[in-house]
């Protein structure tokens, strides 16, 4: 679960530099079905990934053969990062822009980070709503 209350501001940034969407998040009708549960941001492999926000490292380690790192943040979101070689572990606070490890190739096309959020066990919300302010995004085709 996720702790916090929607009243607590917090400021996110993006987790990669320069960011481009190259698959936007795309809510599934239903909690079960299909969809695109985030947003995957074009990077290079070894680039460091960082914290959108301050906040604990809630989980740090393998999902399906994938380095995934998620951090609770104190306005009751929980946002995901992956691939990532994580260099926090659980429990562990970050400061935003603290670097959580390093994107490995694997996701998607080309190499991206699959950036998540969300406000519930299967609530999700598109991240790039939380950066602000609201940023210029470019799809690739």
């Amino acid at each position: 679960a996720v702790a916090g209350s929607p009243a607590t501001t917090v400021t996110y940034d993006w987790p990669v530099p320069d960011p481009v969407v190259t698959a936007p998040f795309d809510a599934p009708a239903q909690p079960w079905l299909s969809g695109h549960r985030g947003v995957d941001l074009a990077s290079v492999a070894g680039t460091p990934v960082l914290a959108a926000a301050e906040g604990t490292v809630a989980f740090a380690g393998q999902v399906a053969g994938r380095g995934v790192v998620s951090i609770d943040h104190a306005d009751g979101i929980r946002t995901t990062y992956e691939p990532v070689a994580a260099t926090v572990l659980a429990g562990q606070r970050v400061a935003r822009g603290e670097s959580l490890g390093t994107l490995l190739a694997g996701h998607g096309s080309g190499v991206s980070l699959h950036w998540g959020a969300r406000t519930g066990p299967r609530t999700y919300i598109d991240p790039t709503l939380l950066v602000r302010p609201a940023a210029v995004i470019r799809l690739w085709e």
